[in-house]
């Protein structure tokens, strides 16, 4: 039995922004292996400058990642999609485990095989240091809250 992932493509604006949303509270819940289940097992990454291959990898790499990004919040926008491709942007919060607080920024390309499970993911990504004032994403720890700003609004 094959795995599917809804929605699947080609995307119209509608199920791209669902994609993008469901892709975004798989993050914030900080699970590798349920986000890790998105993905095709021969997906491919460039995450910064680290390439990945397959699901045990971005396991691998998203363990390391939250072991490190502390009070993970994140919220993503779509940018674009066209048949089977979404390019989002996002931004996240989280801070070190010296207290530092920081928001990422960055730019997200997709590519998806027709069974809705993404096969490519290329990010870029560039960290700020902020104070523990300046941050903006603002809930409990899991799914950002329906009503809460997005990008936009928060003028990001």
């Amino acid at each position: 039995m094959q795995e599917t992932r809804p929605p699947l493509p080609p995307f119209t604006a509608g199920t791209a922004r669902e994609k993008v949303r469901r892709a975004e509270d798989a993050w914030n819940g900080r699970d590798p292996e349920v986000v890790a289940r998105a993905y095709t097992p021969d997906s491919q990454w460039r995450n910064r400058a680290e390439f990945l291959e397959g699901r045990a990898a971005i396991v691998a790499f998203l363990t390391r990642k939250w072991v490190r990004e502390l009070d993970y919040r994140l919220i993503k926008e779509l940018w674009a999609h066209d048949g089977e491709r979404i390019a989002v942007r996002f931004a996240y919060e989280w801070r070190d485990d010296a207290g530092q607080w920081y928001r990422s920024f960055g730019n997200e390309n997709w590519e998806f095989a027709a069974n809705g499970l993404m096969r490519r993911r290329i990010a870029s990504i560039n960290d700020c240091p902020i104070q523990a004032a300046e941050r903006r994403f603002h809930w409990s720890l899991g799914r950002r809250p329906d009503d809460h700003p997005g990008l936009s609004d928060l003028g990001f």
